[in-house]
């Protein structure tokens, strides 16, 4: 009897210190790279926008090559040289300064569900504030920048795998395009597979110079009224 609670508090042990590495995220570094003794490290990313959400299932904004797809949408306020965009799931008691939590997560800050991340960085035809608006969103032509499924670098989710997600995108200045300037982003995110996509979320923009005026939310209307 005495061997089996033992097994069961080690079970349980584990079970707690997976649980709360999970949910510890480190300084977010940028592609910058510095050397300090016989170490190397990446400079944190000076610039950091955070938004606490939930994704319910059948909320999906866009079904996409059979996957369901959500949308934050970003407004970038001035030239930038690099882009950081990262996501975990769940939230847990992850602490994070100055973030915007939208109602669902504050009415689904308790819940367990998680799901396996998958982000794009998406740039749109939209320059100017004034046009921004539900329809423009719509009718805008949207070029993928860059994506991300499975990062080392992110935390380990509650099943113990490190399938959260984190990308850096560098502005291609000669390639208008691709390059990151004034303008209208969305980040999607999704699951690996197919499937719903059910829990809570932290979504972090990053940026290694100042960005006076970032505003990143849920819906075009969220947006706006961040202006």
């Amino acid at each position: 009897m005495k061997t089996k609670i033992i097994l069961l508090l080690s079970v349980f042990t584990l079970i707690f210190t997976v649980s709360t590495k999970a949910q510890k995220l480190k300084k977010f570094g940028s592609s910058i790279e510095k050397k300090i003794g016989p170490r190397t490290i990446r400079v944190p990313y000076t610039d950091n926008t955070t938004y606490l959400g939930y994704a319910a299932p059948g909320n999906q904004d866009e079904i996409k090559d059979g996957k369901k797809f959500y949308y934050l949408y970003l407004w970038v306020p001035a030239v930038a040289p690099e882009l950081g965009i990262r996501m975990m799931s769940p939230v847990g008691k992850t602490k994070t300064k100055n973030a915007t939590k939208s109602q669902s997560y504050i009415d689904n800050a308790s819940s367990k569900d998680y799901f396996d991340t998958y982000i794009t960085l998406e740039r749109s035809t939209i320059i100017k504030k004034g046009d921004v608006s539900v329809e423009g969103a719509k009718n805008a032509t949207w070029t993928t920048l860059a994506s991300n499924d499975d990062s080392s670098e992110m935390p380990k989710q509650p099943s113990g795998r490190k399938y959260n997600s984190l990308l850096r995108y560098k502005s291609e200045v000669s390639n208008p395009l691709r390059a990151l300037t004034v303008g209208l982003y969305r980040i999607g995110f999704t699951t690996y597979k197919r499937g719903e996509v059910k829990g809570t979320f932290l979504a972090q923009v990053a940026a290694p110079v100042k960005l006076p005026g970032v505003v990143l939310a849920k819906t075009i209307e969220e947006l706006k009224k961040g202006f």
